[in-house]
C-alpha cells in the first residue's frame, strides 16, 4: 500500500520506517528541510536502537522516502498518517492541536482518491471528529465514508525499544465505524497477522481515549510504587520487595513497580495532564490521576533534597556528578526529564555539577546550558563530593569501584534507579543512598 507519514518525529518516523519494512511504499513529509536533509544523507535525527540501520536498508529497497513536499506525497496514498507534536500548551495543560489541525487542513487540498486519514498522533477525545470537519469544510465536494475517512490509531511506542513494540506489540487499536476503512487498516497491518497480533476495532472516541487512559494508569503504578518508597524509607521496608510481592499478583503484574526518581519524557507528562483537563471539563474529574500529576512533580524536588541531605544536608561549594541526564536509557530524549529539575535545584543550593549520558548531551546543553559535560564516566566522577545516578544506562551497572573511590574526594553515591546493592556498596566503604531501601 501507498502510505504518507506526516512529521518525522520519534512517532512518525519509527512508524513510517516499519510500515516500509513490512513492504508498504512509505513517503514521510517534514516542513523542517533541515531534517528532511538529514535523512535524505543517511542520518536520523533523534536517538532509537536499531532506527538507522533500518532506514538505509528500506531506503536501498525504495519503500523508504523523504520529502517536504506535502502534495506529491498526500496525492496517490491510500492512507495518511497525521504524526505531528501535540505538546501541552503553556498555561491550562491542554494538548496543542493547532499543528494536527493545520496538517489536516492541508491534507484536504492534495487529497486524489478514496484516503484515509489516520491520526497517529495522542490527542484528546473528539480530535477526530474536528479533523473530519476540517477536511470537510476545506474540500465541500468530498464526503465521509465516499471520498474519505478519518481514524484514530493511537501508538504504543517505548523509548528505546520502539521497534520491537511496532512489530510485536501487545495489540492495535483502530477507532472507526467504517468498514472501508477498516479494510485499508487491515492490509497495513496484515503482516502482524502471524503473530496474532490482537487488532482492536472500535469507534474513534473510544480509541482516543483508549490511549490516555492506558498512560494514565501506567504513570499511577509509576507513582504508587513510589510512594510506597517513601513508606518503606520511613518503616524500614525494602520496595524492591514490595514490588516483587505484588508484581507476582497476576492482577497486578510486576511492569512500571521500579521506584525511582519519577517519570518523564514525552509522553506521560503531557497526557496525564490532558486527560485531567478533558475530565474537568466533561464534569468528570480524575482526582486519581489528578494526585499522580501533583506528587510526580514534587518527587523531583525531593530527590534533590535526598542529595543534599547525602553530603551533610549541604551542597555549597561542592561538586556533584551526575549519571544520564536522559528521562530513561536507550534514547536522547530530554523532554521532562527528572534530570532537569533534580540539577536545577542543585545547582541552587550551590552546588558544582559535572554530568555524563551516553545519547543525551546535547539535548541537555539546551535546558541544562550551565553545568559541565564530561567525555565519559570516570571524568565525570573524577574530584567528585558525591555520586548521584539518575538514568540507569547499562555502562553504569558495573562501575569499578576501586577506581571511582580513587577519583572521589569522598565516597558517597545516591542511586536513584537502586541498581546496586546496599550491602554490597557499604562492604565497599561507600556512603550509599538509595530508594526505598534500607541503609
Amino acid at each position: 500500500m501507498r502510505v504518507t507519514m506526516i512529521g518525522t518525529g520519534y512517532v512518525g518516523l519509527v512508524s513510517g520506517v516499519c510500515f516500509a519494512d513490512f513492504g508498504h511504499d512509505v513517503v514521510c513529509v517534514d516542513k523542517d528541510p533541515d531534517k528532511i536533509d538529514v535523512l535524505n544523507n543517511g542520518g536520523v535525527p533523534i536517538y532509537e536502537p536499531g532506527l538507522k540501520e533500518l532506514v538505509a536498508k528500506n531506503v536501498r529497497a525504495a519503500h523508504l522516502a523523504f520529502t517536504t513536499e506535502t502534495e506529491r506525497a498526500v496525492k496517490n496514498a491510500d492512507a495518511v498518517f497525521i504524526a505531528v507534536g501535540t505538546p501541552s500548551r503553556r498555561g491550562d495543560g491542554h494538548a496543542d492541536l493547532s499543528y494536527v489541525y493545520a496538517a489536516a487542513k492541508e491534507i484536504a487540498g492534495y487529497m486524489g482518491g478514496y484516503t484515509v486519514i489516520v491520526t497517529k498522533s495522542t490527542v484528546p477525545v473528539g480530535t477526530g471528529d474536528e479533523v473530519e470537519a476540517i477536511i470537510c469544510k476545506a474540500r465541500p465536494d468530498l464526503k465521509p465514508g465516499i471520498d474519505f475517512d478519518v481514524v484514530s490509531n493511537p501508538e504504543f511506542l517505548r523509548e528505546g525499544a520502539a521497534i520491537s513494540d511496532f512489530k510485536r506489540p501487545d495489540r492495535v487499536v483502530v477507532g472507526t465505524d467504517s468498514e472501508k476503512a477498516r479494510t485499508v487498516m487491515r492490509s497495513l497491518y496484515r503482516p502482524l497477522f502471524i503473530n496474532e497480533t490482537p487488532i482492536v476495532f472500535t469507534n474513534r472516541r473510544t480509541s482516543e481515549l483508549i490511549k490516555y487512559a492506558g498512560n494514565a494508569f501506567l504513570a499511577t503504578k509509576i507513582t504508587f510504587i513510589n510512594e510506597m518508597a517513601d513508606l518503606c524509607e520511613k518503616v524500614g521496608a525494602n520496595v524492591q520487595e514490595v514490588s516483587r510481592g505484588i508484581g507476582l499478583d497476576g492482577r497486578i503484574g510486576k511492569k512500571f513497580l521500579h521506584a525511582g526518581p519519577g517519570y518523564g519524557g514525552s509522553c506521560f507528562p503531557k497526557d496525564t495532564l490532558a486527560v485531567v483537563r478533558t475530565a474537568q471539563e466533561a464534569g468528570a474529574p480524575l482526582k486519581i490521576v489528578e494526585a499522580v500529576v501533583a506528587v510526580n512533580d514534587a518527587r523531583k524536588a525531593k530527590m534533590a533534597d535526598k542529595v543534599i541531605e547525602a553530603v551533610d544536608g549541604d551542597v555549597s561549594g561542592k561538586i556533584i556528578a551526575v549519571l544520564g541526564l536522559a528521562f530513561k536509557p536507550n534514547t536522547d530524549d530530554m523532554r521532562e526529564s527528572p534530570a532537569i529539575d533534580i540539577i536545577h535545584k542543585l545547582v541552587e543550593a550551590g552546588a558544582a555539577i559535572r554530568a555524563y549520558d551516553p545519547e543525551a548531551m546535547e539535548e541537555a546543553k539546551h535546558q541544562l546550558p550551565d553545568i559541565t559535560y564530561c567525555a565519559h564516566t570516570y571524568d565525570c566522577i573524577d574530584g567528585a563530593d558525591a555520586l548521584v545516578i539518575i538514568t540507569e544506562w547499562d555502562q553504569f551497572r558495573a562501575l569499578d569501584f576501586d577506581r571511582v573511590k580513587s577519583l572521589m574526594i569522598a565516597p558517597v553515591l545516591i542511586d536513584l534507579r537502586n541498581i546496586y546493592n546496599p550491602i554490597r556498596m557499604a562492604e565497599q566503604g561507600f556512603t550509599y543512598i538509595s530508594v526505598g531501601r534500607p541503609q
